[in-house]
């Protein structure tokens, strides 16, 4: 690919993305779903205009990466403290649930293979934080008790989710269900997950304290993508996919992020704050290279759409990826409604399912037919969820509001 081309491809799918994701918000529906159809239309599936290059595909695991470091950035570890046991209960059921039913579904009843069906299972766990903030924020209940249970919920969820990749990454490298292997990368991960942090956090110290000297302007972004992309390549060498460092980079700058057993490091809100305005456009310039990048690999032309298979197994995968998410929230002692609200927000596979899907994808796990079930499943399971939620409360907002002046 020629210099020139490339220019004209990549600003193609900057304005694209944007401007489908512009409209999707407007229409008061995920962002991610205008950028996932600015890939369908330019890709592929619709006007071939681009295929997915080598240089894009780099440029998307970039976003990846970011992406799940903003994913870090944003979850909040003590939250899981105050909220107590029912986010665990929520959470550890909202991903044990889709996983058997979509495992259970792909491997018994549609003959899919075991690894397969393991990568469909893992699809379906996920619970996409940045949709879920995002809903409960439009519709002002992110202080709500409903919300501080969703959130913390999606916290864990996230957590066993990425720990979840790690593990299928492993089993796509290895071809198969390896107990050593499955062995090491548990233990590669829990360590990594325990002193990442902590050296992120002492790098941090290292980039504030130079940020206080500098006269050259962008140092911290600089040096923050430096350390996320260095943690991605240690979390490689691991045997972890790259995601993952991303991920610890993101929890350790957090905010909110605090050691266990009395290890403190002082964090300067501040400093922090200034960090997140300077890293948020460069995530918000990568991350729609990844959603159109997903789009781009589908092609809608190859798939037999008359086949009996891709409408059932999408069918089949959506009504249980809206059940085990619902079944969760019923776990827990509250009220009917506050119970369906928690379920309803649970449900946005968003960002982290199709992380989930274009690993299954770029492995040569999941076929044609199968990804764009999963991709089919994942836009449904996003795009649903925020309208139902905005009519639910606005039918039954009188209810919370007397439960939550009553406490």
């Amino acid at each position: 690919m020629e210099v020139h081309t490339f220019f004209l491809i990549l600003l193609t799918i900057l304005l694209t993305a944007r401007i489908l994701g512009e409209l999707a918000a407007r229409l008061q529906a995920p962002p991610v779903i205008g950028e996932l159809l600015a890939g369908i239309l330019l890709g592929p599936s619709l006007l071939g205009w681009i295929e997915p290059s080598t240089v894009i595909k780099l440029l998307a695991e970039i976003g990846i990466i970011l992406l799940l470091f903003e994913v870090g950035l944003e979850t909040d570890v003590m939250r899981l403290v105050k909220t107590g046991a029912k986010p665990v209960i929520v959470a550890m059921a909202g991903f044990l649930l889709p996983f058997l039913f979509g495992y259970g579904v792909s491997h018994y009843l549609f003959d899919q293979v075991l690894l397969v069906s393991l990568f469909v299972g893992g699809t379906l766990t996920a619970t996409s934080i940045g949709i879920t903030v995002r809903v409960l924020t439009d519709l002002k209940r992110q202080g709500s008790p409903e919300a501080q249970i969703v959130l913390g919920a999606a916290v864990l969820d996230d957590v066993m989710g990425v720990v979840l990749l790690a593990f299928l990454y492993e089993f796509s490298v290895s071809g198969g269900v390896q107990i050593i292997g499955t062995g090491k990368v548990l233990l590669f991960v829990a360590l990594f997950m325990i002193l990442a942090p902590l050296a992120a956090k002492l790098m941090a110290e290292v980039i504030k304290r130079f940020a206080r000297v500098s006269q050259i302007p962008g140092l911290i972004p600089t040096t923050v993508v430096a350390l996320v992309l260095f943690f991605a390549w240690l979390a490689h060498a691991v045997g972890a996919p790259e995601l993952l460092g991303g991920f610890a980079a993101g929890l350790a700058l957090s905010r909110r992020f605090f050691f266990p057993m009395g290890l403190a490091i002082s964090t300067d809100p501040k400093f922090a704050h200034r960090m997140e305005v300077e890293m948020r456009p460069i995530i918000h310039l990568f991350t729609p290279i990844f959603f159109v990048m997903v789009g781009l690999s589908l092609n809608m032309r190859a798939i037999d759409w008359s086949s009996p298979f891709i409408w059932s197994f999408s069918l089949a995968l959506f009504v249980l990826a809206v059940a085990g998410k619902m079944l969760s929230a019923f776990l827990i002692r509250e009220t009917l409604r506050t119970r369906i609200a928690i379920g309803l927000a649970m449900v946005p596979r968003g960002e982290v399912g199709l992380i989930f899907a274009e690993l299954g994808r770029a492995s040569e796990i999941f076929t044609n037919e199968v990804y764009a079930a999963m991709v089919l499943v994942i836009a449904f399971t996003t795009l649903l969820p925020p309208f139902v939620m905005k009519w639910f409360y606005g039918r039954y907002g009188a209810h919370f509001a007397r439960r939550r002046s009553k406490a």
